[in-house]
């Protein structure tokens, strides 16, 4: 269904795009920019300031694993001078509309191609037995030949975000070239914060009690735990579609912070959060945000929210979840 969704906003973009000719030139002759979700739309903020025309594909507050793009989304994307998205699974649709367009003029900047993937990870109590079975039997046409899912939350690690902004100036500089020493300038100075954020979560897992941590939620910290060498057990995969766990998954978190005295069990941003709030009720556990900078909400958008405020209040909360 989403595919003939897409296709629908296909057609209506093309009839769109050659009833209204060349594309719009950018306001005040800055280069426009377009990332589809909030990190990388904040790593080109940093990098250019208000030097270009930027904009955030995924409205605040919306769900990107669920995200269907409008036709005035894709003629945004037609009319970017540069388009930065992830290249993850809940960005298929991406590939399949630039396949469509015409994208000769648009720097097109993949992040999955500048970092070092990892294939999604299931682990211990995700599942119950029938998933297993089934998970089981997805391996096996794996196996056949199909493509393995790559974890796409690539921006939660900071060394990872690194190579992202180094990616995201160079195409900034490649079309707007008379910017570029501002380009180069502001990103040496944000890599620096950013390589001060690695430091200092890598100080908390040093001086550590625990190397565990818990979700009661999705898991999209899968670099951020390999980056830090922690461990842990959550109910969902990162981009997991589900909302609501099995008894058997919800029991084992439980018992996982109960046995080895977790004192914290986490949530992500824009969650429902019942049941990280179950967890904690059953077992006293303090329940805490560990933000993904996924999405963002709209008060927090409105407001200038940063990847750099958002991970460093992650740094206080870690701190707390290890001792």
């Amino acid at each position: 269904m989403k595919r003939v969704y897409i296709a629908a906003v296909l057609v209506c973009v093309c009839a769109a795009v050659f009833a209204g000719g060349k594309k719009a030139a950018p306001e005040a002759g800055k280069l426009t920019v377009q990332a589809t979700i909030f990190a990388p739309y904040d790593f080109a903020r940093a990098v250019a300031g208000d030097r270009i025309n930027l904009s955030m594909l995924l409205p605040p507050g919306a769900e990107s694993h669920s995200f269907e793009p409008t036709p005035r989304d894709i003629i945004n994307i037609q009319n970017s001078g540069v388009f930065i998205y992830i290249g993850g699974e809940s960005d298929a649709w991406v590939d399949r509309i630039l396949d469509t367009l015409e994208t000769r003029d648009i720097k097109i900047v993949r992040l999955m191609d500048v970092v070092d993937v990892v294939e999604e990870e299931i682990v211990e109590g995700m599942q119950d037995e029938e998933e297993e079975e089934a998970a089981a039997a997805l391996e096996a046409i794996g196996a056949a030949g199909e493509e393995p899912e790559y974890d796409e939350h690539i921006w939660t690690s900071p060394q990872n975000a690194v190579r992202m902004v180094n990616a995201i100036t160079d195409a900034l500089c490649e079309k707007d070239a008379a910017n570029a020493p501002y380009y180069r300038q502001n990103r040496d100075a944000y890599i620096a914060k950013l390589n001060g954020l690695d430091a200092a979560f890598q100080s908390v897992v040093d001086a550590a009690k625990r190397r565990t941590i818990v979700f009661g939620d999705r898991f999209p910290f899968r670099y951020f735990a390999d980056r830090y060498g922690l461990s842990y057990f959550a109910a969902f995969p990162g981009c997991s579609t589900e909302t609501e766990p099995s008894a058997a998954t919800v029991a084992f978190l439980i018992d996982k912070i109960k046995a080895e005295k977790i004192p914290v069990v986490f949530h992500i941003e824009l969650s429902n959060e019942r049941m990280a709030d179950t967890i904690a009720e059953e077992t006293g556990a303090k329940k805490r945000l560990l933000h993904a900078a996924h999405n963002i909400s709209k008060r927090d958008f409105d407001r200038g929210a940063t990847y750099l405020e958002l991970m460093t209040a992650n740094v206080d909360t870690l701190r707390e979840a290890l001792q």
